[in-house]
């Protein structure tokens, strides 16, 4: 008889609670997540108190008063503050989006935060894209065409208006960690963010390798597992419509078969 059970290390405790900041009274409760592997100890979540009369509006800023004031040990991704980089993305609220351009005030009650769903844990807020940047490479995110131009390679105002709403992705991670698809599929199926470029690519006019980008994607389970559930538009901090470019590609490929 099969037995299903899930792995030790998914079953989250309650972890420590740190003490509020002395004389503060403008608080902001938050419950983070926290996991190390190297501990042999199943995940747990920490509560902290934010002194919001001595820190900034974001969710972002809140997690490094948090490192610098309280918990140094305290472990996430962060660079450009700007919701350009994409690095600190993460679950916020139960919605997958960036820590940057979160603002405290949108979010009512505690704030809860953890790690982008259903990928490995490599510490605390840190999850572990390295498939997710493989996929990203495996669909040749550069552009193709002929050696030495003898001339600029020249686009219209309509041919480059086709990258709008392309180009802007920034790799975070949002979309594909919200698909259920993905959870389901990671290791065949490209996933919004990557399909999302593959498209990209194929609309920009300078390119020359569409056909040969078409045969890649074309595919039973990097293409055609997308089930228009539609998280992943829904996820997308940038505004972007992945489930737009992931339909658009399977036109694509479909006209191109029917020639």
């Amino acid at each position: 008889m099969v037995e299903f059970t899930l792995p030790k290390n998914s079953v989250i405790g309650e972890g420590k609670v740190w003490p509020k900041p002395e004389g503060a009274t403008n608080l902001r409760e938050f419950r983070i997540y926290r996991f190390n592997p190297d501990d042999d100890a199943n995940p747990r979540i920490d509560t902290y108190f934010v002194d919001l009369s001595d820190c900034g509006p974001m969710v972002l800023d809140a997690i490094i008063w948090i490192k610098n004031k309280i918990d140094p040990t305290l472990t996430f991704r962060r660079s450009c503050r700007e919701g350009i980089c994409g690095s600190c993305s993460m679950n916020i609220d139960g919605v997958n989006t960036l820590a940057c351009t979160k603002g405290m005030d949108e979010i009512e009650g505690v704030i809860k935060l953890y790690p982008l769903p259903h990928m490995s844990v490599v510490k605390d807020l840190v999850p572990d894209l390295t498939l997710f940047y493989e996929q990203h490479a495996a669909i040749e995110p550069w552009l193709h065409a002929g050696e030495d131009p003898q001339h600029e390679r020249l686009q219209t105002p309509e041919q480059r208006a086709k990258l709008d709403g392309l180009y802007e992705c920034i790799l975070c991670a949002c979309c594909s960690t919200s698909c259920p698809s993905y959870w389901w599929n990671a290791d065949v199926y490209l996933g919004p963010a990557a399909l999302l470029q593959a498209h990209r690519w194929i609309s920009d006019s300078r390119d020359e390798a569409t056909n040969e980008r078409l045969d890649y994607v074309d595919d039973t389970f990097r293409l055609y597992r997308c089930h228009t559930i539609m998280n992943c538009t829904k996820a997308c901090p940038k505004h972007l419509e992945p489930a737009k470019a992931i339909a658009d590609l399977k036109n694509l490929a479909i006209a191109r078969s029917q020639q």
